[in-house]
């Protein structure tokens, strides 16, 4: 037996100073779903989320709360955590940047650094966005505020700081990004990281002045700084799989591949790079950028009131459907909306979505199906006689399509994909009509068709588990199957056709999904 693949996938952490956003739903989602596609594959997966807990944001969070940042810090990463039971993530790691090993891994990637000649300490004199944790130039600022933060005033900061040497490694961060083309994806971040970096770098500032900002990882052997947030917060992509005190295990994972939205571009695949090779670290494998969510084109804010709580439309949902929220929310977030580009959230849309998808879409022919097997067949998949080769070429070159995708991170054309396959077999339904077979007695030819139609069922279900994976092990115990046995199976077994045994008794019960009223 061969020695199983590795894969290691990433979310960036979010910051602790509000609950968790819909825009952070869609990146552990995406995540969550290349995890179980890998899965899938058989590869050993870790999947790494957590909370990023340092910084001034925080700590003034915390004051505003009459906190202290732990019991702060630990009060909100529960919240995130707590994303894992409503979103129905499978993720193995969850690490909190004030972890003592976090900390430690923070101080000798430092240290490293340092002794590389790559750690100056000098005066900085900026203006300063607390919502983004970057320095904004003059150019970047609308009305003299940040764009993506203009409820914020800036903070002008004028003091000795630490300095990393960014500028240092322009040359071997472009040489990265053109031996490695799909290094980010989409292609036009790629062009945009390349053309940031080829402008010119500047070293930025990785250190606070601990008696104005006290609440971050201590600077080694300087008492008097805390550690930017930033460059605290990176190193979690490493030391959440044992770097540097299991590297037995870092060995194993790392490089890894990282899902990161759009405002986060520089900070993973040039900032991030650059610190790994100064610490003479591989830099990560795979880079995959992703939109935001607005609300009905607008971008969303507190102070509009229309920001989206992933908790609130589970729950709702869940009531509305008997308990599909989760899956409901993961269909839209993964298939509703561009996996390469902005998109919008409007629950008149998303509802539309709903049914025309979900409760139309695979709830309808999984239904349609089972209930003719159950009324022409005795409610056992029937016997085949002769192969279908249009039904099993069409489904074969899904898994093609379906597998190119995935590994582009193009999930709403892996949902569309999905989608054409259930809109043939109801065509192939209308066209055939097994009605009519049964009525003059054509048992050879319904049993075909329905054996056929029953194995496709199975296969969408099988591509659908990375997506909802809920609803997939619905449909297999359905097909009576065991979903813990079937999913166990390498995808390159379970891609093959006529797996489904014949005679096994279906178990058509309840729609999958629900009408809303």
């Amino acid at each position: 037996m061969s020695q199983k693949q590795r894969y290691y996938i990433t979310t960036t952490l979010p910051y602790v100073n509000a609950k968790p956003h819909i825009g952070f739903a869609l990146e552990i989602v995406q995540a969550d779903a290349l995890a179980r596609y890998h899965m899938l594959l058989g590869d050993e997966v870790v999947f790494n989320t957590g909370t990023d807990e340092h910084g001034v944001k925080i700590y003034r969070k915390s004051i505003e709360e009459k906190k202290e940042p732990q019991e702060y810090c630990d009060e909100y990463a529960a919240k995130f955590d707590a994303l894992k039971l409503a979103l129905n993530l499978s993720y193995n790691k969850f690490i909190r940047t004030t972890d003592p090993d976090h900390i430690k891994a923070a101080q000798k990637f430092w240290t490293i650094c340092f002794e590389n000649g790559d750690i100056i300490k000098k005066q900085y004199k900026i203006k300063y966005c607390s919502g983004c944790e970057l320095e904004k130039t003059d150019s970047e600022l609308e009305n003299e505020r940040c764009p993506v933060h203009p409820n914020l005033e800036l903070d002008l900061i004028d003091e000795e700081n630490y300095f990393f040497r960014f500028e240092k490694y322009q040359e071997q961060l472009l040489k990265l990004y053109e031996k490695n083309p799909d290094f980010v994806l989409p292609e036009n971040r790629q062009l945009e990281i390349k053309n940031f970096v080829q402008n010119g770098l500047k070293d930025f500032s990785i250190s606070r002045l601990k008696n104005k900002m006290p609440w971050g990882v201590e600077v080694p052997n300087d008492h008097e700084h805390v550690m930017y947030v930033w460059f605290d917060a990176l190193i979690n992509y490493i030391s959440t799989i044992g770097w540097p005190k299991n590297m037995e295990e870092y060995n194993n994972f790392w490089p890894g591949v990282q899902v990161a939205g759009k405002d986060n571009l520089r900070q993973q695949s040039a900032m991030w790079q650059a610190m790994l090779m100064s610490a003479n670290l591989p830099t990560s494998k795979q880079i995959f950028i992703h939109g935001f969510i607005n609300s009905g084109g607008q971008k969303m804010s507190k102070s509009l009131g229309n920001v989206i709580d992933p908790f609130e439309i589970v729950n709702k949902y869940n009531e509305a459907t008997q308990g599909c929220g989760t899956d409901i929310l993961r269909y839209y977030l993964l298939g509703g909306l561009p996996s390469y580009d902005d998109g919008d959230f409007v629950e008149e849309k998303f509802n539309e979505y709903y049914t025309a998808h979900l409760v139309n879409g695979i709830g309808n022919l999984t239904n349609r199906i089972l209930t003719m097997v159950e009324k022409y067949c005795d409610n056992t998949i029937p016997p085949v006689q002769e192969k279908n080769e249009t039904i099993m070429t069409l489904v074969q070159t899904s898994w093609q399509d379906y597998q190119n995708n995935m590994d582009r991170f193009q999930f709403d054309h892996v949902v569309g994909n999905i989608q054409n396959i259930l809109s043939f077999c109801d065509q192939t339904i209308s066209d055939q009509k097994p009605w009519e077979m049964a009525k003059s007695e054509r048992e050879k030819e319904l049993n075909d068709l329905l054996y056929h139609l029953c194995e496709t069922l199975r296969h969408i279900a099988i591509m659908v588990w990375p997506i909802i994976p809920e609803t997939a092990e619905k449909i297999v115990v359905k097909l009576g199957l065991d979903p813990a046995v079937e999913f166990a199976k390498p995808l390159s077994e379970l891609q093959q056709w006529a797996d489904l045994t014949v005679g096994n008794k279906i178990n058509k019960g309840e729609v999958l999904f629900p009408r809303l009223t």
